[in-house]
């Protein structure tokens, strides 16, 4: 599990890690009919291609742009749900703002179209996750799906798990989870992990906001988490069970916010499989969406907005214009481009073409 502060809580876990490769086909002589217990191909032009639809069936990819707030159930891979979102709106291209592993559930926001441009704005934005940990154990993947590495009978009080969460509150230092994503001379460490190797990671600077007690017995916790990005609820976990001599690891996550993104925004992959495509087109939220807590906005005439278009700068005017950093520009209503602000000029760095996209906010 890669409880990325871009992944997150309670009920939890199983995970399936799909991997295959389809041999490639091996022509070998020509044979006047198939050999025992060969399969008897028929002529190309009756063989039904794809998913054994006939390609003028099959419904052609909508350009639709927006943001869906899927809440992920426990057991799906982020991948999957992508590629469940997207054959649910037919959209062409399609994207997720943070993995979310499968032992994890929760909002995991999918950008659909020009959406995907905007992509790293929510990743860059807080996470708030409401994760458990069972104590007494630590296990090599710091979740209940490692194998254990140390054990304690001793359990800590609600009051002494309270009294220790400060010490991992602020801009601390943070060494990740030896099975992450993270990259050691090319690879993933994960992957070193799996071989056998041992892997050290090297801590690195996180802002955890806030941590809570939510609830608690004598074998778990639940703890309610605002941190940013880069940081590991796995290693929150497994270095508070250290700091309280019992040991501990994260037994269930889900994530609760994502940047601008929150549950009572959020629709589940059968919600969207059951609706129709007006119903699901309703649910999307605009692009700019990702946008609007991220970088201030700045309205522009048609002629600025073509020269943005173009790639050409535009000079901000204004009392309320921005003199530097980042900004996005809308024309009507309808976003027109992100970037940065250099002394009073707006250099776009991405633009965007919004033709059937989402319903505007007022």
């Amino acid at each position: 599990m890669t409880m990325h502060e871009d992944q997150p809580s309670e009920p939890a876990p199983q995970a399936a890690r799909p991997a295959r490769e389809d041999a490639p086909r091996q022509d070998g002589p020509r044979q006047d009919g198939p050999r025992e217990g060969q399969r008897q191909d028929r002529p190309r032009h009756d063989r039904p291609r794809g998913r054994g639809r006939p390609p003028g069936d099959r419904p052609k990819r909508r350009e639709i742009s927006g943001w869906v707030i899927l809440d992920k159930g426990v057991g799906m891979t982020s991948t999957h749900a992508v590629a469940a979102v997207k054959r649910a709106l037919n959209a062409k291209k399609a994207g997720h703002a943070g993995t979310l592993d499968p032992l994890a559930s929760g909002i995991l926001p999918i950008a659909l179209g020009e959406a995907t441009k905007t992509v790293p704005f929510v990743m860059d934005g807080r996470k708030a996750y409401v994760f458990s940990v069972t104590w007494g154990v630590e296990t090599d993947t710091d979740d209940a799906e490692g194998r254990p590495v140390a054990t304690s009978d001793d359990r800590p009080t609600q009051e002494q798990v309270e009294a220790m969460l400060p010490r991992f509150v602020g801009a601390i230092e943070q060494v990740p989870p030896r099975y992450s994503a993270i990259k050691i001379q090319g690879e993933r460490a994960y992957d070193l992990a799996r071989d056998g190797e041992v892997v050290e990671l090297v801590a690195r600077p996180v802002q955890i906001d806030r941590l809570a007690v939510v609830a608690h017995t004598p074998e778990r916790t639940v703890i309610e988490a605002e941190c940013g990005k880069g940081t590991y609820v796995r290693a929150i976990a497994r270095d508070l069970g250290r700091a309280l001599g019992c040991y501990g690891h994260v037994s269930a996550l889900r994530r609760t916010r994502v940047g601008p993104f929150t549950e009572d925004q959020s629709c589940t992959v059968a919600a969207l499989e059951a609706a129709d495509a007006e119903a699901n087109a309703a649910i999307l939220r605009p692009v700019e969406t990702a946008l609007i807590e991220a970088v201030p906005h700045v309205p522009v005439s048609r002629d600025m907005a073509m020269r943005l278009m173009r790639g050409q700068p535009v000079i901000l005017r204004g009392r309320d214009a921005p003199t530097e950093g980042k900004a996005y520009a809308t024309c009507g209503g309808v976003l027109v481009a992100v970037g940065d602000v250099e002394r009073g000029e707006l250099v776009p760095h991405r633009v965007f073409h919004l033709g059937g996209t989402a319903p505007r906010t007022a």
